[in-house]
């Protein structure tokens, strides 16, 4: 079935009257587009409701927000290449040596060093599809095309930037309360419950899987609440990281913010999308070729905030890497190569049960925050009304695996069965509701119930699942060097987010939100 139905299917779609409102979803804690989440820095709003203790009190997540649904799934496009800087010499082009990294592929690398991906040779012979994933450690011969970028030293390794395998034993709370800073008796209220310091610490890393160990580096870097016992007054209780704006009030939700656009750094240059940033004062900088993803997450993340001054100091060895080095030595002792040679993704199917009719209402998009990594797809069963209706539809695991979590609107499900996030592959389904929701601990066969979709869990305008793909705690795109694959059925990215399609052969589903016989799609 693809873009081509036969016509029993359309005599379904009529008379189900189909209604599928999965529209745009993300978690209630990131920010709608053109928020804070953007790059903006507003300023500062009422202050911030606390308690008889003088504790925060943070407000429940605000309601979903209707979204125009467009009448037809835009056409799916195919991507290019950027163009290449001109060359300034007749001369011979000089060359230099790369080596590879984990996580590298021909085309990400062309886009970074200006030149195309047949310009790239390698010493050792033939190189793969410039799509596919570079085994780490080959010696590349790549053109010199670049003049006057930014600073090329590598300052963190991807791993320690993502909540990676290296960080799964780092016990948050026991590093927290050894310190005994102010962030060991911190409390905050998130959706409704008190977190300490360190919960609130935990909860941000493991919901956007960015490491806890960046994550403190940070709050110690901009307030000392690590190390410095002194209670500090109200206002900087209010805007600890200095994100002076009041829909980002207390700890959690500034470093949200702050894990967004580490993410757009990160997630970017993996995909080839980011090349360049621009500073607070308005001047551009051309990122380094050279540099790896955890850095280049640093680099974006201080262009939001400061200007080319700021923005040097804070890269610098007296920067923000020397707090992290004062709080847990040196980063590269955490490194661990977050994609082996060889890796791909397991067998998956479609997350529904066969013969049922559903639709595609969102291709490649955020996979948890909603400017990062774009990497998840969103699914909606038939229904006969519009909006947030609970279904009997069920969602089925796409693989074996553990359920490691099952809480308000989330599933997690640990491939390798280790009970860890951050190693292997997981699979994450967002919108669950709470009804029939499978248990935690529990092991699942490839295609076994684990509960039904719904709003739950974010933001949304109607009743859909969310699932997203991670590999050793990093987000895996949708359409990337380990493009998704749900019963034969590969994603393919849109020039939007939530746009493209899902591609068998010479069948071609379209993602859209609207009740459109070209997003249909079964097992």
């Amino acid at each position: 079935m693809g873009s081509k139905k036969p016509s029993s299917q359309r005599v379904i779609l009529a008379g189900l009257s189909l209604l599928l409102a999965g529209l745009a979803c993300a978690r209630a804690d990131v920010p709608l587009q053109g928020g804070v989440g953007s790059g903006s820095i507003l300023p500062a709003g009422p202050p911030i409701p606390q308690d008889a203790q003088g504790e925060i009190v943070q407000a429940a997540a605000p309601p979903a927000l209707p979204s125009s649904t467009p009448d037809r799934p835009a056409p799916l496009v195919t991507a290019t290449l950027p163009p290449t800087p001109t060359a300034h010499s007749t001369g011979p082009v000089e060359t230099l040596l790369y080596e590879t990294q984990p996580g590298d592929t021909l085309r990400a690398l062309a886009i970074r060093f200006g030149v195309t991906p047949s310009d790239i040779r390698s010493s050792a012979g033939g190189l793969p599809d410039a799509h596919k994933l570079l085994d780490p450690g080959i010696l590349l011969i790549i053109p010199s095309r670049l003049e006057n970028t930014g600073p090329d030293e590598r300052l963190i390794p991807d791993s320690e930037l993502i909540y990676s395998p290296h960080a799964a034993e780092f016990d948050i709370q026991a590093f927290v309360d050894q310190q005994g800073g102010f962030l060991s008796r911190y409390r905050e209220y998130v959706i409704n419950r008190q977190l300490s310091g360190a919960q609130v610490v935990a909860k941000a890393a493991r919901d956007h899987s960015i490491n806890p160990r960046v994550l403190l580096a940070f709050v110690e870097y901009y307030t000392g609440w690590v190390t410095n016992p002194e209670t500090p007054p109200s206002s900087a209780r209010q805007y600890p990281l200095g994100i002076l704006d009041p829909d980002r009030q207390g700890l959690y939700k500034q470093l949200v913010w702050l894990i967004n656009e580490l993410g757009k750094g990160y997630y970017g240059w993996r995909a080839g999308t980011l090349i360049d940033v621009l500073l607070r004062d308005g001047d551009f900088v051309r990122l380094a070729p050279t540099l790896n993803a955890g850095t280049v997450a640093l680099q974006y993340y201080f262009s939001q905030r400061e200007g080319r001054a700021g923005w040097l100091e804070a890269l610098s060895p007296d920067g923000f890497i020397a707090t992290y080095r004062q709080l847990f030595g040196d980063p590269w002792s955490y490194y661990h190569p977050l994609f082996e040679p060889g890796v791909r993704q397991p067998d998956l199917i479609l997350p529904f049960l066969p013969g049922q009719l559903w639709s595609l209402t969102g291709g490649p998009h955020g996979a948890w925050d909603r400017e990062a990594a774009w990497g998840a797809l969103d699914f909606a069963p038939a229904a006969s009304e519009s909006g947030c209706v609970p279904s009997d539809a069920w969602v089925v695991a796409s693989a074996a695996g553990l359920v490691v979590r099952s809480e308000t609107g989330l599933v997690v499900i640990d491939l390798d069965g280790d009970g860890r996030e951050q190693t292997g592959w997981v699979l994450l389904y967002l919108h669950m509701a709470t009804k029939d929701r499978v248990r935690a601990g529990r092991f699942v066969e490839q295609g076994d119930p684990i509960g039904h979709p719904s709003c739950e869990g974010g933001i949304a305008t109607g009743t859909h699942v969310h699932i997203v793909r991670k590999y050793n705690g990093e987000w895996v795109l949708a359409d990337g060097p380990l493009p998704f694959n749900l019963s034969g059925w590969v994603a393919r990215a849109g020039a939007l987010p939530y746009q493209g399609a899902l591609v068998r052969g010479d069948e071609t589903v379209l993602a859209c939100p609207c009740a459109s016989f070209e997003t249909l799609i079964k097992r």
